[in-house]
């Protein structure tokens, strides 16, 4: 395990700030909201598997703790729990964001690219989530699950990924009717195209990115890709004290994509 305390606080201090969990918070749209929620206040457990992106993420943040665990395994899941249990025990948000894409039409989808992309993007919300239910539970928590607006229509090359993320809605939904008598509530953000290096992750070279962008950015009515720190304010906004009537909303931040 490795993490970084730079500007975190111990003990009781800790408690007085909303304890929350952002999962895949090394780059993108996960480090944004890490970022926006420990400005809004709170100590934020910044999580990936790779410890150097998430020092970045924490780097100048005050509130901003990283903690270097794998969603997908046992192992991280008992890890980031018990993190959470040192800061006081009850957990105020959890945003379910880690997230992988291999992309791949039907003929060509190998079990692998099946398996490591439901591991991640289903999975692993599902059993983290349960992990965290305890501590969600005390503090009448908010769990956000960030899944993808275009999830929702047609997604040719990527429907393996398309497919674990209108799952994630599914859980979202059924699980704000599941949880509500326990004043626990789930909501979801869809992001459409938005600039992160997700692309990249994939293995993707420059011009299939590029084709990729073109493609985005024709379902895209507003014309432009989405920035990671649009994304994080509408999880914060979502996830604040002062919305808790909304529960088993899946919003979407994708540039009118889904109305198009």
């Amino acid at each position: 395990m490795e993490t970084n305390t730079t500007g975190t606080a111990s003990g009781s201090s800790a408690r007085e700030r909303r304890i929350t969990v952002v999962t895949g918070a090394g780059t993108g749209i996960g480090r944004a909201t890490a970022r926006t929620l420990a400005g809004e206040g709170a100590h934020v457990l910044a999580v990936g598997r790779r410890p150097e992106p998430l020092r970045e993420t924490a780097d100048g943040h005050d509130g901003v703790q990283a903690l270097a665990a794998d969603v997908t395994c046992a192992e991280g899941r008992t890890q980031i729990a018990h993190a959470v249990r040192e800061r006081g025990g009850g957990l105020d948000v959890l945003v379910n964001n880690a997230g992988i894409v291999r992309s791949s039409r039907l003929g060509t989808c190998t079990e692998d690219d099946l398996t490591a992309q439901l591991a991640t993007n289903l999975t692993a919300p599902v059993l983290l989530t349960q992990a965290l239910l305890a501590p969600l539970r005390a503090a009448r928590g908010v769990v956000v699950n960030i899944s993808a607006a275009l999830g929702q229509r047609g997604w040719p090359g990527a429907s393996v990924y398309a497919a674990s993320k209108a799952g994630l809605d599914t859980l979202t939904r059924s699980w704000a009717v599941e949880l509500a008598a326990e004043g626990v509530r789930v909501v979801g953000v869809a992001p459409g195209a938005t600039e992160t290096p997700i692309g990249e992750h994939q293995g993707l070279s420059r011009e299939q990115r590029e084709e990729v962008r073109r493609w985005q950015l024709a379902a895209t009515p507003a014309g432009r890709v989405g920035r990671p720190e649009e994304v994080a304010r509408m999880v914060t906004q979502l996830a604040a004290p002062a919305q808790e009537f909304v529960t088993g909303a899946v919003v979407p931040v994708d540039g009118g994509a889904m109305v198009r």
